[in-house]
């Protein structure tokens, strides 16, 4: 981090312990808890420090002469968004690689899915051994941007996905003694939780096999830790269901989901993370979304990659592409099977795999995520709470936060229209808010 933006954060922080004692009242404002509750008339929260001290039906109390009345009329708050699926340290520029990953780069990723009123952030098992320190400090308020949660080094098969050009720290283990072993040295890291490569990246590479993630499985459930797996086939979902898995991180997308994974998954708690967005990435800018001249988009895309998506060269490379078609099947089933597991009473929470790859940008896509939510029959309310309350619940925070009530953390977005009407208007940031105190006027701000 720059010499100048730690005497800034510093600032912030001393200005913030000054403030500490301070009550706001953010008044006549809309809001949408995070509870699944439909909002009922505007209301005046009251924050006292860094937390939710009441809440009221706009105009029906008085407050002390020294608050700090913060007037939002017209305006809705929602709680701050969570990633329960994104990689950080990786993009630099138009490349996604190993050698991008360093403080410097973590921290300015983690400012800008602030900016974008992302909140925190789960990153999946691409991070090495300096992340726990920095989750360590992001978890005390001692870094600026979302909060950190990372599954450290992830676990793939010998000689599988993912390239260690872009993740070069991924443990291979050959056989279940070596998985056992390596999970035990993970341990001491306090990783969040465990990520899997089990498949098979398209066919060009070898699956993780059963005994090898069942080892896994096993020791970190000894050790109180959750396990989370990069899937894509329906017959991988359903053995690591059986065998104990406790999130599927993609979309099932070969095939249509079918009632018996359905009722294991119920029984066993499973939470489905379906970033849809990312398999929307996969084909989408062949079609050039209007979303590519939106400023909301540009700013949240890394220098340099806007040239290379609106070239031609590159939009008829994709349109050219023989494996488009089953790209876009793949999206299709997604979407299904979403809408299934979802009324199946499944937990289901919001992940963009964003961080990973240039075309998944940092910021928009937890915003489009919300979208093709909809797509897949959730309701702008339902999409919302997927994407709070529920990311609360994968992380085991939401005592704190997810949602907005009395005692809860003042983490929150404000915006200037209300996505319940118009789901892109979750990108209407007029200010994002951590512990009681603005911390961004939002990627378009000043």
């Amino acid at each position: 981090m720059k010499t100048a933006s730690i005497i800034t954060w510093i600032a912030l922080l001393m200005v913030q312990q000054a403030s500490f004692a301070q009550t706001t009242v953010i008044s006549d404002i809309r809001l949408i808890d995070g509870n699944g509750k439909l909002p009922g008339k505007n209301v005046d929260m009251v924050i006292k420090a860094d937390r939710i001290w009441a809440i009221y039906l706009h105009g029906s109390n008085k407050f002390p002469t020294d608050a700090k009345m913060v007037n939002m009329s017209g305006k809705t708050m929602i709680p701050g968004l969570i990633n329960s699926h994104a990689h950080l340290g990786l993009l630099k520029g138009p490349v996604s690689s190993a050698g991008n990953y360093s403080e410097e780069n973590i921290l300015r990723q983690l400012k800008k899915y602030e900016d974008f009123g992302v909140t925190q952030v789960l990153s999946m098992g691409s991070d090495h051994d300096m992340i726990a320190g920095m989750r360590d400090s992001s978890r005390q308020g001692l870094l600026p941007g979302a909060t950190i949660f990372t599954a450290i080094h992830g676990f793939g098969a010998l000689g599988g996905g993912p390239p260690s050009s872009m993740i070069d720290q991924v443990l291979r283990p050959q056989t279940a003694g070596e998985a056992v072993k390596m999970v035990q040295q993970l341990v001491p890291l306090k990783p969040d939780v465990l990520k899997i490569w089990v498949d098979d990246f398209g066919g060009g590479s070898p699956k993780m096999q059963p005994e090898i993630y069942t080892a896994i499985i096993n020791e970190a459930h000894k050790n109180g830790i959750r396990v989370a797996a990069h899937v894509y086939y329906l017959e991988d979902a359903r053995k690591l269901v059986a065998a104990g898995l406790d999130i599927i991180a993609h979309s099932i997308r070969d095939k249509e989901i079918d009632d018996d994974l359905l009722k294991a998954m119920k029984s066993k708690n499973v939470i489905y993370i379906p970033t849809l967005s990312l398999d929307e990435y996969n084909f989408i800018y062949a079609g050039k979304p209007a979303w590519l001249n939106d400023p909301f988009f540009q700013a949240s895309i890394e220098p340099g990659l806007l040239d290379t998506l609106k070239s031609e060269s590159y939009i008829k490379r994709l349109q050219n592409d023989p494996a488009r078609e089953k790209k876009m099947a793949d999206f299709r089933m997604a979407v299904q099977n979403l809408n299934k597991i979802f009324k199946a009473g499944i937990k289901v929470a919001m992940g963009t795999d964003s961080g990973a790859q240039p075309v998944r940008a940092q910021g928009f896509s937890e915003h489009l995520e919300l979208q093709l939510m909809l797509e897949a029959g959730l309701s702008s309310l339902e999409a919302i709470t997927c994407a709070t309350r529920n990311g609360a619940q994968v992380l085991k925070i939401d005592h704190d936060y997810g949602s907005l009530s009395v005692g809860k953390k003042a983490d929150f977005i404000i915006l200037s229209g209300n996505p319940l009407e118009n789901m892109k208007l979750s990108q209407s940031i007029v200010s994002v808010w951590r512990s009681g105190f603005k911390v961004s006027d939002g990627p378009l701000g000043k």
